[in-house]
């Protein structure tokens, strides 16, 4: 065992297995200690720096950083896309660029009508295909207006999909934030409204369902100025388009005010380059693996291309469009599936084709580096919160689900969820099929397995019925936290406090043993109750605590004894036996539960 005082380096991540090696504990030890300070890990898991540092430190060591060995020509950390691409484009010659379709994103609130109005655009039934009728992923597909092309994302318009919502105008050239016009703005309107001013990119209103009785466009137009956002009529700039998506109604209309705006602001990409994107959306495919809708906006991916992200990296073994077709290359702009990941990547991720010299170098090797979780004081706040959480009863789930995009905002509605003083704690967690591993975690961890638009696999269906285990299976977001709050509801958050019962005076001993002893006494207080705990009390002090295991009254067994009655007890100790005398007095007490409410 290493002494407290010895001094360990650690590197910027390191591995549980490889941390309790540093540690000289056993690994069993170290994943002990880190579950003890709220993370549920398993072996071959890394761990952040400040995380690994300040676990050692609570153990009493002395940490310092190990010092980087040179790395070898990998893909960068990029934490901010738009500014990124920007750059990018920027150093490269003005020769080499050209036009590219530009990305429009369509947002909005919840049933304002983003999915009518792109289902009008394409011509297809995406809004019958949604479950309840609510986009709960990202799409992204193409359509062509005058012989100039389209890209147009899809995301979700509930508050529980601000990230997704977020990722979709994050790649966007142009934002469409569509607003009904017998329902207003919203506060989901208002929070796209400030994500996209904030990032700078051009956007255009679009006014739905004007063909309302209640429809008052004008009041929709004030509000949105108060909220300065002022559109062409209203002293403003701002494009805004009023149309009825249902009745087909000045699409066209919308749909040029796009192309004039892409005329205006002129998107351009270098075609020669490899390619520089965003992970928009990615599954685990049951037989083809890892799965991944990309838009790449500088650059081409190419069949065979290594590809990266910041999490994951694989070779291109497959490319479609969106349409599933097979194509070779996919060029700027083009919402592609990628195959050949050798994880999931994380949606939302930065992705980049590897250029030829980098994929010679990193043959065999994963280049994909962990990006730290926020530094020491995010790892500080993450051990605050974990702390402050254990004031709280907890509902355990297992969740797996069909996409990250999915089971982002799922978890995001769950951490701020409290219902009577009780908390969700996701214990596993994953997209993909619900596998016989996730069900005996479920039962060791007494955890409820949740499925979102995912099966059993078949191994799993038979675990579950031998071990009797219930899983339950969701196609609609909000019918699964509906039953994760019934849930919740049925646990309530206690206490122990003490109730007092009476006071025994000792007035006779029949019998001493090593571990019990028989008195008699008269009740001079309150009452006395079979399995009572009570404190031995002489000359006011108390001395010892005992259990009354047995009474009775005369020779007749008893479960109480009120004031005034006399009573035998068979006293068993609660730790060394302290011998009672003639005089002592027993304080009788018990425990119950009670309700707790925690501020």
């Amino acid at each position: 065992m290493k002494k407290n005082s010895e001094k360990i380096a650690l590197p910027e991540s390191i591995t549980v297995k490889e941390f309790a090696k540093r540690l000289d504990k056993s690994v069993s030890d170290t994943i002990t200690i880190l579950m003890d300070n709220g993370f549920l890990v398993t072996i071959n898991e890394e761990l952040d720096y400040d995380t690994a540092a300040i676990i050692a430190e609570d153990l009493g060591f002395q940490v310092k950083k190990e010092k980087k060995r040179k790395k070898e020509a990998g893909p960068k950390d990029f934490s901010n896309f738009p500014a990124l691409l920007k750059k990018e484009l920027k150093k490269t010659s003005s020769l080499l660029l050209k036009r590219r379709p530009p990305v429009v994103t369509i947002l909005g609130h919840v049933d304002h009508g983003k999915t009518t109005l792109l289902d009008t655009i394409r011509r297809t039934k995406v809004a019958e295909s949604e479950s309840g009728g609510i986009t709960q992923h990202i799409t992204a597909y193409q359509v062509k207006v005058k012989k100039k092309i389209i890209t147009f994302v899809d995301t979700p318009g509930h508050e529980a999909f601000q990230k997704m919502r977020s990722r979709g105008a994050n790649v966007a050239d142009i934002a469409v934030i569509i607003i009904a016009a017998d329902d207003g703005v919203k506060p989901q309107t208002k929070e796209v409204l400030d994500y996209v001013k904030s990032t700078g990119i051009p956007f255009i209103i679009c006014l739905n369902k004007i063909d309302k009785p209640e429809a008052n466009v004008d009041k929709v137009k004030g509000k949105l100025a108060e909220l300065d956002v002022l559109v062409e009529g209203w002293g403003g700039k701002i494009p805004v388009v009023e149309i009825s998506a249902k009745q087909n109604k000045n699409i066209d209309e919308l749909l040029e005010t796009i192309i004039l705006v892409d005329d205006i602001e002129e998107f351009k990409a270098d075609y020669s380059r490899p390619a520089l994107g965003l992970v928009l959306e990615s599954h685990l495919d049951k037989k083809r693996g890892p799965v991944a809708t990309i838009i790449g906006k500088n650059g081409i991916i190419q069949k065979g291309d290594l590809v990266s992200t910041e999490n994951a990296i694989g070779k291109v073994k497959s490319l479609e469009n969106f349409q599933g077709g097979k194509i070779s290359e996919a060029t700027p702009s083009l919402p592609v599936t990628v195959l050949g990941f050798t994880k999931l990547p994380a949606a939302g991720s930065i992705v980049q084709v590897l250029e030829s010299k980098t994929l010679k170098k990193s043959k065999g090797r994963d280049f994909a580096s962990r990006t730290s979780s926020g530094g020491r004081a995010s790892a500080l706040k993450r051990i605050e919160k974990t702390l402050e959480k254990e004031k709280y009863q907890k509902l355990n789930i297992v969740l797996k689900a069909d996409t990250q995009g999915s089971l982002e905002a799922i978890i995001q509605i769950l951490e701020n969820l409290v219902v009577d003083n009780v908390i969700i704690k996701i214990v596993k967690s994953g997209v993909g099929q619900i596998t016989e591993s996730d069900i005996l975690f479920a039962q060791i961890s007494r955890a409820i397995p949740y499925g979102f638009r995912v099966t059993n696999t078949s191994t799993a269906s038979q675990v579950q019925i031998k071990e009797k285990i219930e899983v339950r299976f969701f196609e609609v977001i909000y019918h699964l936290i509906e039953d994760i709050q019934k849930e919740m509801k049925k646990i309530v958050a206690t206490e122990k406090i003490r109730l007092d019962h009476g006071v025994l005076k000792v007035l006779a001993i029949f019998h001493t043993g090593k571990k019990d002893m028989i008195v008699g006494g008269k009740v001079v207080q309150g009452k006395l109750c079979r399995a009572d705990e009570f404190e031995i009390v002489r000359n006011e002090e108390i001395i010892g605590r005992g259990v009354v295991a047995q009474m009775k009254k005369g020779k007749t067994e008893a479960i109480e004894a009120e004031e005034g009655e006399e009573c035998g007890i068979t006293y068993e100790a609660a730790g060394p036996l302290i011998k009672i005398q003639i005089g002592d007095k027993l304080n009788s007490y018990a425990y119950a539960e009670q309700a707790i409410s925690v501020t």
